[in-house]
Formats: C-alpha cells, sequence, structure tokens
C-alpha cells in the first residue's frame, strides 16, 4: 500500500492594486494607533521632512517601528485574504 505524502506548500500572491491598497491601509492602520501608543515619542533621531502637526515629535524610531509592524500586519491579511479568495 502506498501512501501519497503531504506536502505543506506556501501560499503565493501576484501583486495587484488590491494588494497594495491593502498594505497601505495595513500601514497606516498601525501608524495611527503607534501615535497614541508610543509612550516616549521622540527620543530617536528626527526625520529629515516636515510632518503634519498630528505627526509632531514622530522620529525615525517611531517609523520604522510603525512601519515593521505595519507590514507584519498588512503581509498576514493580505495571506489571509487570498486564502480566504477575497483578493
Amino acid at each position: 500500500m502506498y501512501i501519497q505524502p503531504i506536502l505543506a506548500t506556501g501560499l503565493s500572491v501576484e501583486w495587484t492594486p488590491t494588494v497594495g491598497l491593502t498594505m497601505i491601509l495595513c500601514n497606516l492602520f498601525i501608524i495611527s494607533i503607534g501615535r497614541f501608543a508610543i509612550k516616549n515619542p521622540g527620543q530617536g533621531p528626527a526625520l529629515p521632512v516636515q510632518v503634519p502637526g498630528l505627526f509632531k515629535g514622530f522620529g525615525w524610531v517611531e517609523l520604522l517601528a510603525t512601519m515593521s509592524l505595519g507590514h507584519v500586519l498588512g503581509a498576514g491579511m493580505i495571506l489571509g485574504l487570498a486564502s480566504a479568495g477575497v483578493i
């Protein structure tokens, strides 16, 4: 009797504008949460560009932290929505 091995395969999603929009929205969501959740903002170097008043004191450290978490959330959302057949 031959038993077929079970192979684990990864889900791959091609880039579409919907995938890009999903990633952007996830990053904006996490940035907005991070703006109010970070206890001591502005401890590291400041951004070299002028930022809106809502993001005063938002430097490189806060930007990298929120964008990293935003990309983790975005990747999960994209893979989850793709496996559900939504995108």
